[in-house]
This record gives structure tokens, C-alpha cells and sequence, in this order.
């Protein structure tokens, strides 16, 4: 069956001396890799190696099979042509941050509309607006009321933030608790929008401390979450 969707690009891996093999989540059916063959050979094939930049997004036509576990790319064109998220070095970092997290809790094989337009949307604001510091931290927290664990923010007046219970308590009940300046930090964060005006004025430090906060965050919640490596390329970058 031909089929067409819209995809953002995940990841991908070399395979063999020309082939790739990338995974998607688009738009239709959720997360589908692709084995492209020859994509390193730009004079031999069409779809260019250069369409699968993290977290590019596409429009793919393939034969689907849902019997194979790699699909093959039929058509491919560009959904949103980056002007600046894959140039200026600020935004390749954070590009790169939200690629490793997104591969890592990302793995629905079913239509995830909702997500998906969040992701795409968020993505194409991110292009097309001067960069903000705080994109992947206001990104990452509001992606988790798509994945199904946002913090519960009744009782925000409370000492303590347990990141484990993804809630405020009174009293410190699991080493997984912040108070003090880590929570304040985490709370300015929290409910913040990409355009609010003002936003927060924070050193280095700080903003590490809350990228920190938020993937230990998505470790409690997330099974088998991974480190995430570019994490050092983020810090030099925000330093």
C-alpha cells in the first residue's frame, strides 16, 4: 500500500558502506524506520543524505508493510525548510538535545497525533524565532503532558517538589526531592510559554541545573532512559 505522512527525523545509523537506516515519528504511524539505500552516494540517489538531519521534518511516500521491520522510502520532500536551526550553533545543540530525549521516549508504533503536532509546531517556532535560552527546558517540561507524567502543580506553595511522585509535598518523603534554590529554579520554569515576556534571567549554572533537574525528571518516568550524551555540547554552548 502507497502511503504518504508527514515525519520528523529521530535518528540515524549507518548501515552497511552507502545505506542508512533512520527512524521517524510521523504523523499517521507513529515511530517507522527506513533502511535508505545508497544516501551517502548523493551522485547516485536521489534522497540525499542531507534530508536526514536531526530532526528535520519531511513529507515521506512508502510502500507500507506492516509485516517489515524497515520500510523503503519512495518519495521524499521538504515539510519545512530550516533557515536557522540547523546553521546557527546554539540551535544545532539544542537540536541535538531534543533529538537523543525524543529517540529515547518516543516509541509509539500507533498514530500520536496531538504529539506530533506539538512536536512539529515547536520545532518550526524554534526555527523561525531568535534563539531562547530556555527553548529545550520549556520544551521538554511541556512535552510530558503528552507522554503522561506533567508535574502536578496543586499545592505549589509547598516546601518540597518530589520528582518521583511528579508532585509538592510538605516533608521530604524520597531522596528524589528539591527544595530550596533547585526548586525555585524548577519553578520558574514550570508553566512558562517559548514567547512569554519576560522571561527568566538566569546565569549558566542555574540553567544547568534545571536541564538537570528536568532529565532526572524523565529518568523516574521513563523506562530505560538513556544519558543523554550531548548534554556536555549543551553545557559548553549555554556556558
Amino acid at each position: 500500500m502507497v502511503t504518504s505522512t508527514s515525519a520528523i527525523v529521530l535518528s540515524k545509523i549507518r548501515y552497511k558502506d552507502n545505506d542508512i537506516i533512520v527512524k521517524f515519528f510521523t504523523k499517521e504511524y507513529g515511530t517507522i524506520s527506513f533502511i535508505v539505500k545508497g544516501a551517502q552516494n548523493s551522485k547516485k540517489n536521489k534522497i540525499k543524505y542531507v534530508y536526514f538531519q536531526e530532526l528535520s521534518i519531511l513529507e515521506i511516500q512508502f510502500n507500507y508493510n506492516s509485516k517489515r521491520d524497515l520500510q523503503y522510502i519512495k518519495d521524499i520532500e521538504i515539510k519545512h525548510n530550516y533557515t536557522s536551526s540547523h546553521t546557527d550553533l546554539v540551535k544545532i545543540s539544542v537540536i541535538m538535545l531534543l533529538s537523543e530525549v525524543l529517540s529515547n521516549v518516543i516509541t509509539y508504533q500507533k498514530k500520536e497525533i496531538q504529539l506530533y503536532n506539538y512536536i512539529e509546531q515547536s520545532l518550526i517556532w524554534h526555527d523561525m524565532n531568535k534563539s531562547n535560552p530556555y527553548f529545550h527546558m520549556i520544551f521538554l517540561i511541556e512535552l510530558t503532558r503528552y507522554l503522561g507524567f506533567y508535574p502536578d502543580i496543586l499545592n505549589n506553595n509547598f516546601k518540597y517538589f518530589n520528582l518521583e511522585g511528579g508532585s509538592y509535598e510538605k516533608l521530604k518523603t524520597s531522596e528524589y526531592s528539591i527544595t530550596g534554590d533547585s526548586l525555585n529554579l524548577f519553578n520558574q520554569i514550570l508553566g512558562i510559554k517559548f514567547d512569554s515576556n519576560p522571561l527568566p534571567t538566569l546565569n549558566s549554572k542555574d540553567k544547568m541545573e534545571i536541564i538537570n533537574i528536568i532529565l532526572t525528571y524523565y529518568k523516574l518516568h521513563i523506562n530505560n532512559f538513556k544519558p543523554i550524551k550531548s548534554l556536555e555540547i549543551v553545557k559548553n554552548i549555554f556556558s
